[in-house]
């Protein structure tokens, strides 16, 4: 099982820029198939605006600020795309920079769907589907850093974490 190994500080600064979330206490999950049976299985997440039901905010929306001012940061990470992997993974160590490290586990999702980032390569003619690895979407992503940002958007889905207090890293099994 792999676990990612990312450079965080508790607080933000010039190096430390990119926060890792705790979940936001006003997610609502709903299961679609306690309303009708055709929708067994299918959850979504949301939140209420306005006395409404609204979708969650996606990646771009809270890479923009939406969740500023709601003291969510668990702590904060040196690269962004780093973190992009860590919320691929679901989990991971981060390195402080005493040396000292804390573990971060999957405490929920926004609700939004999973795009793979590679396929989208693929279908924008930039990788053969022969060549996508981890490692190559990485270096693709570091020697083109705009671009990275909008492909990393395309996928909506967003992760929120816990520290984990328990050995690891753990997997599915």
């Amino acid at each position: 099982y792999y676990e990612p190994q990312l450079n965080g500080a508790w607080k933000a600064d010039g190096r430390y820029r990119v926060p890792i979330y705790a979940r936001p206490k006003d997610i609502i999950g709903a299961n679609l198939g306690s309303f009708d049976d055709k929708w067994k299985g299918e959850q979504i997440a949301g939140r209420l605006k306005g006395g409404r039901y609204v979708p969650y905010y996606d990646r771009a929306e809270i890479e923009a600020g939406a969740l500023n001012g709601h003291q969510l940061e668990i702590l904060w990470v040196d690269d962004l795309i780093d973190a992009f992997f860590l919320h691929i993974q679901g989990s991971g160590r981060v390195i402080l920079p005493d040396g000292s490290h804390i573990r971060l586990g999957y405490a929920g999702r926004n609700g939004r769907r999973y795009t793979a980032v590679g396929r989208e390569l693929v279908a924008a003619g930039v990788m053969r589907l022969q060549d996508v690895t981890m490692p190559a979407i990485r270096y693709w992503m570091i020697d083109n850093p705009v671009a990275a940002q909008a492909l990393m958007r395309k996928n909506r889905s967003f992760v929120f974490f816990k520290v984990l207090t328990t050995a690891g890293p753990i997997g599915a099994e």
